[in-house]
């Protein structure tokens, strides 16, 4: 009996073991299969983008964020990111693709641009749109240059930007242009005979403009005093004071807004007794604002005027409106500033190139651009023999201190 009992014991634990095996045996199995289903399920997944026609190109937005020009920055960027959520897409070789646009602050400075440049380039962005700040976009050019990957500069203005090279294209005007309408502008309509100018050391655009200025001011027969203030002031007492004394009949400075909007509090608490004159960079609700209630007189050029397309003016406001955020990198409201109108019609530019190129390769996008041309709602764009804008058109307005916005006063040309 016991020897009965033990052959009993023994056969179950055989069966046990047997029954173990198998089911290790099973496991062993199905994991190849599974992992095989898995594999198979991963390559579709990856697949399905391509099969459904859902692919990517990429154009890279090389804007400042923060630093001296951010709020210009980010009102330019508005403009790209409205344009994006409007045209999503492009037909390029006869393939749609989802545009993704890859933001970068360069944080208005010229040391920092090259390493956000280089941040787009390793992004593999079929083509940049920016900057605004002429300083930022020439620091970063030699960057684009050696990364194979064409720009299209929206509003920096400085003809340093495209002299001398074929990857930088731009859709503004330029300074010589803006410089020569502002000088007439000073001496015509506000009848100046010595104009005083104040530019930042070591800044490209506004020490550009200034001396553009100072040529063509010199030329109707002018005077003009000449200062520059350093990286990092906000006093400009002794610059006003200097300009009143010198018995000048304008203030011309071309400078960041940040800068501006010290500019006027103190132009407004020392009755600087003269107009304030500037460039584009001052057409933005942060100098309407800094201006409102005081009494200052503010005349700036620059590239659009409110009112001059109206489905862009009405769906840009709903988009801004409708958007926290971008209402925060509006300033606050939905005054539309020129520089929005331009990257509006810099997005549409590339997406111009882009289906003129057949291809998301940047080599065969920078050679199809010399041809491109568009009809933007800042006027028609095309491009000259060196890449810039064939453009001949800025509008002046002036600040409205009672309602905070701009009065537009004349669209003024160069003969």
């Amino acid at each position: 009996m016991r020897n009965s009992k033990r052959i009993l014991a023994m056969l179950l634990a055989l069966c046990m073991m047997v029954a173990v095996f198998a089911a290790c045996g099973d496991s062993a199995a199905s994991a190849p299969a599974a992992s095989a289903s898995a594999a198979e399920a991963a390559a579709a997944s990856a697949e399905a983008p391509a099969a459904s026609g859902d692919k990517v190109v990429k154009i890279g937005v090389f804007e400042p964020a923060s630093g001296d020009n951010g709020a210009g920055g980010k009102q330019e960027t508005l403009g790209m990111q409205y344009a994006n959520e409007e045209t999503p897409t492009v037909e390029i070789g006869g393939e749609t693709y989802t545009v993704q646009l890859v933001v970068v602050d360069n944080q208005s400075s010229t040391d920092k641009a090259p390493s956000a440049a280089q941040q787009l380039v390793a992004e593999n962005v079929s083509v940049v749109l920016g900057s605004y700040g002429s300083g930022v976009s020439i620091a970063a050019s030699q960057v684009f240059a050696d990364g194979g990957v064409p720009a299209i500069g929206v509003t920096c203005t400085n003809p340093q930007v495209t002299e001398g090279n074929d990857h930088y294209f731009r859709i503004c005007f330029l300074d010589p242009f803006q410089g020569t309408v502002l000088a007439n502008y000073a001496s015509a309509e506000l009848g100046a005979r010595k104009a005083y100018c104040l530019s930042k050391l070591g800044d490209d655009y506004s020490v550009g403009l200034c001396n553009y200025f100072k040529e063509a001011f010199l030329a109707l027969g002018g005077e003009v005093v000449e200062e520059s203030f350093p990286e990092g002031n906000s006093d400009f007492t002794s610059y006003v004071t200097n300009a009143k004394s010198q018995g000048c009949d304008v203030f011309f400075a071309p400078v960041s807004t940040e800068a501006a909007a010290n500019i006027i509090e103190q132009a407004a608490s020392q009755d600087l007794g003269m107009s304030l004159l500037a460039g584009d960079t001052w057409d933005s609700n942060v100098i309407t604002a800094a201006a409102q209630g005081k009494n200052v007189d503010i005349c700036v050029s620059t590239f659009y005027q409110e009112g001059g397309n109206a489905a862009f003016d009405e769906g840009f406001k709903a988009y801004i409106n409708g958007n926290s955020t971008a209402m925060a990198n509006n300033g606050g409201n939905d005054m539309i500033a020129a520089v929005s109108a331009m990257g509006y019609d810099a997005y549409y530019t590339a997406l111009e190139a882009l289906k003129a190129a057949g291809s998301t390769d940047p080599a065969a996008v920078k050679a199809a651009l010399p041809g491109v041309t568009y009809a933007g709602v800042s006027g028609a764009i095309a491009f000259d023999a060196t890449g810039d804008a064939i453009r001949d058109t800025a509008y002046i307005k002036r600040a409205n201190t009672e309602t905070g916005a701009w009065d537009f006063v004349a669209e003024q040309k160069v003969g």
